[in-house]
């Protein structure tokens, strides 16, 4: 059985900042593998892949050597569109409202940001993060729990911190974007009543890297898709 540890969840301060801007790097960059095993699995790729290696094997004066060469460059080369998308979204982020958190979401009345503590033998660690941003409708963003703090429920208490929030700012929707690797994100959700009520296939990244990442199913792309709205 794990641990148990105690956790309290407070408004952001400066003084959190490093911690803040670590987890969300973090957070962010760990979709990379998710999304690029999900991608290199796709039939279509499987069949390019195998296509390629193919001809490195027939280029090559039948090397296997050439074939695992030229199949490896394909599987990299999905690997770092998967990674260019979720990167360039994180310096986006780190370059925007998270360079200054403080002016971006506690400066702002119906914005908010809130980090969650663990007490690990009377010292307070930050362990988990969310914001809320109005957009003539409630946003949640940033939310992250480092990876050794999850399975114990925080993620849906930095939920429900967000959700009372909007509640008393008497926000009637809260839209969640989610991409479709965020699988443990979207049963979160969909337990706490958020519904799907759209998607599209756009994302900040270069087209064609969207399209070869294919983080483009029903659960849609990073960040303009997917949105979820609190029943």
């Amino acid at each position: 059985m794990a641990p148990y540890f105690q956790f309290s969840i407070r408004e952001y301060k400066p003084s959190d900042q490093d911690v803040v801007m670590s987890l969300f790097h973090d957070g962010i960059l760990e979709h990379v593998y998710p999304a690029f095993f999900k991608a290199i699995s796709n039939p279509d790729h499987v069949g390019i892949a195998l296509s390629i290696s193919m001809a490195g094997y027939v280029l090559g004066g039948s090397s296997y050597f050439q074939a695992l060469l030229f199949g490896s460059l394909w599987a990299g080369f999905i690997y770092y569109c998967c990674h260019d998308i979720y990167d360039s979204y994180m310096m986006g982020r780190l370059n925007t409202d998270m360079a200054d958190i403080q002016a971006s979401y506690l400066e702002i009345p119906d914005n908010g940001f809130w980090v969650a503590e663990a007490d690990i033998n009377g010292q307070a660690k930050v362990v988990g993060m969310v914001a809320v941003t109005d957009r003539s409708y409630a946003r949640m963003t940033h939310v992250v729990v480092a990876f050794a703090w999850r399975r114990r429920n925080l993620g849906s208490q930095l939920t429900r911190k967000a959700l009372d929030f909007c509640k008393e700012r008497g926000f009637s929707r809260l839209v969640m974007d989610l991409s479709s690797p965020q699988t443990a994100a979207i049963s979160m959700c969909q337990k706490l009543g958020f519904v799907q009520t759209s998607s599209h296939h756009n994302t900040h990244a270069n087209p064609w890297f969207s399209k070869l990442a294919r983080i483009n199913d029903h659960e849609g792309p990073w960040e303009l898709t997917s949105f979820f709205r609190f029943c």
